[in-house]
């Protein structure tokens, strides 16, 4: 196991560096108007390979618990303050940063935050248990959600605005049964939970020497790639839209797994691929790689900064392009805004050249604020960000 001085782990800053650079550009196809998944294989994959970032994220937050409790007393008490306080900010801050407007009574948005703070405080309970039984309720939830496929199906038609459907959808329908009230539910807390609770059992196998890490992460990761092939190759479960379906290019439709609400074979796809990663991650040096461990250092400063300066480019690009900024970049971002108006999308290329142009400054305010966090250690609020 490489650590860095302060004892942190090089993969792990390595991994959520990367996810948040390929959160960034799926955030700025956002503003940019085109579809996410295609129809051509640019844009496809230009969204798939971000399908890759919450499950890293919300998985790393559970190792990065461990970890944490490993060092210092209270974790329940940490996790659940932690949780709280992402909660808050995804409902309020990030809020304002996706739409620029305060209509919070129209929309509101339970996004990946949202649900690491649900997660955190789910932890908190968890972790009061062995590692054993925190691994065993995660794979339960993780490889079982999905048997609930059919009779969601049948019950989505007859949720309303009750607290039982309310319960149904925070818990595992998600927008497709429509909001609660105002708030509008991107990531279902199943399977997430499950996935942050593998996270903490998976923990220790990051702290084994070298060869025995290296072995466990191979194994788990191709294994998990391999059951992927296996169930999603003869569509036997876990995925509720058979990728035989004609609606794209096959090789395209086979990886076009569902995320909302995340499937067995897109967490098994996304997941199994990035620790099968970890033991060349560990390995890798260079000015790239030592750019994106400054960047995961501080994941929660790239994500509150990244959002609102995103939108801001989006308008300056708005009004060199169109002469005005559109409204439209001030609608219900990024699940309320309805289709761009006419004439606004951008291409392929731009997108990319504004992801280029917003990653410089988020890299430099990352490496100040990961700077102050290593000189003040023990400044207890800095741990918030």
């Amino acid at each position: 196991m490489s650590k860095d001085q302060e004892g942190r782990i090089r993969s792990i800053d390595l991994i959520r560096g990367a996810v948040m650079v390929l959160m960034a550009l799926d955030h700025v196809r956002v503003y940019s108007g085109l579809p996410g998944g295609g129809p051509t294989p640019g844009i496809f994959f230009t969204r798939w390979i971000t399908h890759f970032c919450a499950p890293a994220f919300v998985f790393l937050a559970g190792t990065s618990a461990y970890l944490h409790g490993r060092r210092h007393s209270g974790l329940s008490g940490f996790l659940v303050t932690r949780g709280l306080w992402l909660i808050l900010l995804e409902v309020t801050f990030l809020r304002v940063a996706w739409t620029f407007n305060l209509d919070f009574g129209s929309y509101m948005l339970a996004g990946v935050i949202w649900v690491i703070g649900w997660s955190m405080i789910a932890l908190a309970l968890l972790v009061k248990l062995p590692r054993s039984a925190v691994a065993t309720i995660g794979l339960a939830i993780v490889f079982g959600h999905n048997l609930l496929d059919g009779y969601v199906a049948m019950l989505i038609p007859t949720l309303g605005n009750d607290p039982g459907s309310a319960l149904w959808k925070i818990l595992y329908v998600g927008f497709y049964a429509g909001p609660v009230g105002s708030l509008t539910i991107l990531y279902s807390l199943i399977p997430w939970i499950g996935v942050m609770a593998l996270g903490y059992a998976f923990a220790p196998i990051l702290e084994l020497d070298p060869a025995r890490r290296d072995r466990a992460c191979l194994g788990i990761g191709l294994a998990a790639i391999a059951v992927f092939l296996v169930l999603r190759g003869f569509n036997l479960y876990g995925d509720p839209h058979p990728w035989e379906s004609g609606r794209m290019p096959a090789a395209l439709s086979f990886l076009n797994t569902t995320k909302y609400p995340a499937s067995l074979d897109f967490l098994l796809m996304t997941l199994g691929t990035t620790i099968a990663l970890i033991p060349a991650l560990e390995r890798a040096r260079g000015r790239l790689a030592g750019w994106l461990a400054t960047l995961g250092r501080v994941p929660l400063f790239f994500y509150l900064l990244h959002i609102p300066l995103i939108h801001v480019l989006a308008i300056v690009v708005s009004k060199i392009r169109l002469g005005e900024v559109s409204p439209w970049l001030f609608a219900n971002h990024p699940m309320g805004s309805g289709p761009a108006p006419e004439g606004y999308t951008w291409s392929l290329p731009l997108l990319y050249a504004v992801w280029a142009v917003a990653i410089v400054p988020l890299y430099v305010a990352c490496r100040w604020f990961a700077k102050l966090k290593r000189e003040r250690p023990d400044a207890s609020l800095l741990r918030y960000l």
